[in-house]
């Protein structure tokens, strides 16, 4: 049998750093008998010598003319385009829960016999996926909503929270975070932030809860929710709106009630406290979307939006898909390293139930697509 020659893309998402493969599990697939090409990057955390010694860098962009039988390996979603896409391709691709675009980006795969393996969708036999950037999603969310929360106690709503770029270490990170909050702290009156993290038992919540405490915020100013709390009574919730900082990490399959609404915000103004929303499962386009208002996407350049019916508190919300590369480099190598005994099964994916969930589930949907979205 011939080797399985994996091809990783350089990404094109601005300020997007991270990588589907670290240089050390690249060296533990070759050892493996895996050929893997790639592609010269100028954002990529690592550096392309970092790999070079035992694979092969190739042109950055090439991917599409390389031979259909390599699997493209990547994180976030192809540059848009219309060309039918012929391989195999590996990455976090947001088409299949009904997103805004869903049949353009699954359509081209349709149309050029291609096939998807969403990350999302590697799942194991208990149905939990196989690798995920959560973790770092929540701890990233974390950070920036204290940091905007810091930074509104000293500049009110008249300017926003300046852009983020990707920080080398996580220790670089937290020495940040702490500074801004105990400056934040300070300006609030002594008073340390109210803090509510919903889907506080995931990874995603793990990842939010350990970076406040990292960050110095007592552990009693932590509000931990998870399903028993959101399903104890229907939402809006009153205890969102008298908390200062609300982080969304929840992952969401199915519409459920709303967890706060700008009209519930207004119903008793004395009543909020919260100034900043960081919805970590950033789901602003999807139909269920459990805070409304979070239907922008914001970005690390300019990390958040401001409601303009708010000013006292004001009020932002974070909305960053990408949280993870403000980390880069812990969260490729714990995300690689992850994917690592999977990506190990690709020989016999066919005999391989995590590829062969992914590959049913990718199936499933193109069957929902249009004819017209199918066609070259």
């Amino acid at each position: 049998m011939a080797p399985v020659t994996l091809h990783l893309r350089s990404e094109t998402k601005p300020l997007e750093h991270r990588s589907a493969l670290s240089p050390d599990v690249v060296r533990k697939l070759i050892d493996n008998g895996f050929k893997v090409n790639i592609e010269r990057s100028p954002v990529r955390i690592f550096r392309d010598s970092d790999y070079e010694p035992f694979a092969t860098l190739v042109e950055e962009g090439s991917w599409p003319r390389v031979p259909t039988d390599h699997i493209i390996i990547g994180l976030k979603e192809l540059p848009e385009d219309d060309f039918p896409l012929k391989h195999t391709h590996i990455q976090f691709a947001h088409c299949f829960k009904g997103q805004e675009g869903w049949e353009q980006v699954l359509g081209r795969f349709a149309a050029g016999g291609g096939t998807l393996y969403d990350m999302e969708f590697l799942e194991d036999e208990n149905r939990r996926r196989v690798a995920a950037f959560g973790y770092h999603a929540g701890y990233a969310g974390a950070a920036l909503a204290l940091q905007d929360w810091a930074w509104q106690t000293k500049h009110g709503a008249e300017n926003p929270m300046p852009g983020k770029q990707a920080y080398n270490t996580e220790g670089d990170l937290v020495k940040e975070v702490k500074s801004d909050v105990v400056e934040g702290i300070a300006k609030n009156g002594d008073k340390a932030p109210q803090i509510l993290v919903i889907g506080a038992l995931g990874r995603c919540g793990r990842g939010a809860i350990d970076l406040c405490i990292a960050a110095g915020i007592p552990e009693s100013k932590i509000l931990r929710w998870d399903l028993a709390e959101t399903s104890a009574k229907a939402g809006p919730y009153p205890e969102i709106r008298e908390s200062d900082v609300f982080i969304n990490c929840i992952y969401l399959t199915q519409p459920i009630p709303k967890f706060v609404t700008e009209e519930f915000l207004k119903e008793d103004p004395s009543k909020r406290k919260l100034s900043v929303v960081c919805d970590v499962s950033c789901d602003t386009t999807n139909p269920h979307n459990p805070i409304p208002f979070c239907n922008k996407q914001t970005y690390f350049d300019h990390p958040t939006v401001a409601l303009p019916d708010f000013s006292d508190p004001p009020l932002s919300y974070i909305t960053i898909d990408h949280l993870p590369s403000l980390l880069p480099r812990e969260a490729s190598e714990a995300f690689s390293n992850a994917l690592l005994p999977s990506l190990l099964e690709l020989p016999n994916a066919s005999d391989a139930p995590v590829w062969q969930r992914a590959r049913l589930f990718f199936e499933e949907k193109v069957a929902t697509l249009p004819s017209q979205a199918k066609s070259p």
